[in-house]
């Protein structure tokens, strides 16, 4: 499935689970770096605006769909996508480097949540170890000097996967950053994943993300910060689907 943003291209390039933690288990094998960005419709919206957040975007290795009306797209356009969650591959994630024995860190969101993502993970997966955990402070820019003193931290730490929860687009900007400055580690852009283990953050329950309303559940706890969001992606969805459809009849098995 691929998007077309300003004479960028964007494309979901890992289908389904298998192929991601296939992917995944390769270069935490060969102890070699990725960036992993997960696209939904805020995305797209914040694509449009920033040239910095496409460029970003562009050196991401793995990309995989993150949102329902991605995975809509992809079976009108005729490229079916599974829906991967940022915060769903967390844990068959970091199982896999469990059982590479690759350390893993965590960046983003505060200490105090980090503590109890960490203590969590750790809990539910067998030899994990947590070997770094960074909450940068409030203005944290991504690609700035600050960012770089992370990487160094993250470098000598050890570690071989970073989950990177500072939200769209400081934590896909900070990925690609990463893939430069910091070669060797898999960065994983997971939103507000890790909140939800440490219970900071209330995550929809099962049956609206089953019915596809967890965004309407969502803006229900937090209408102010999210309702205009949500509009905007309201606003670009029935282009975005016609173009969809029309990348179907313009592939070549039509």
């Amino acid at each position: 499935m691929d998007f077309s943003i300003a004479g960028e291209r964007i494309s979901v390039n890992v289908p389904t689970w298998a192929a991601l933690q296939a992917r995944v288990a390769e270069r935490l094998a060969q102890r070699q770096g990725f960036a992993l960005a997960t696209i939904n419709l805020d995305h797209l919206v914040k694509l449009r605006a920033s040239q910095v957040f496409r460029r970003a975007y562009a050196a991401q290795d793995f990309v995989v769909a993150d949102g329902n009306p991605i995975v809509w797209m992809s079976r009108l356009a005729g490229r079916p996508v599974e829906l991967i969650p940022g915060s769903d591959a967390i844990l068959p994630l970091a199982r896999l480097a469990a059982k590479h024995g690759v350390g893993v860190a965590l960046v983003g969101s505060t200490e105090p949540a980090l503590a109890a993502a960490k203590s969590y993970l750790e809990r539910e997966v067998r030899d994990l170890e947590v070997t770094l955990i960074i909450a940068p402070p409030m203005g944290f820019e991504p690609a700035g000097e600050a960012a770089d003193a992370i990487f160094a931290r993250l470098t000598s730490s050890g570690a071989g996967l970073c989950f990177v929860a500072l939200g769209a687009p400081k934590q896909e900007i900070f990925a690609a950053a990463g893939r430069r400055k910091a070669p060797q580690i898999g960065f994983a852009c997971i939103g507000a994943g890790l909140d939800f283990f440490a219970g900071t953050q209330r995550r929809a329950p099962g049956w609206a993300r089953r019915f596809a309303v967890e965004w309407l559940w969502r803006a229900s706890y937090s209408p102010r910060r999210l309702l205009p969001r949500y509009a905007k992606c309201l606003a670009i969805l029935p282009g975005q689907m016609l173009r969809a459809m029309m990348m179907r009849f313009r592939s070549p098995q039509h």
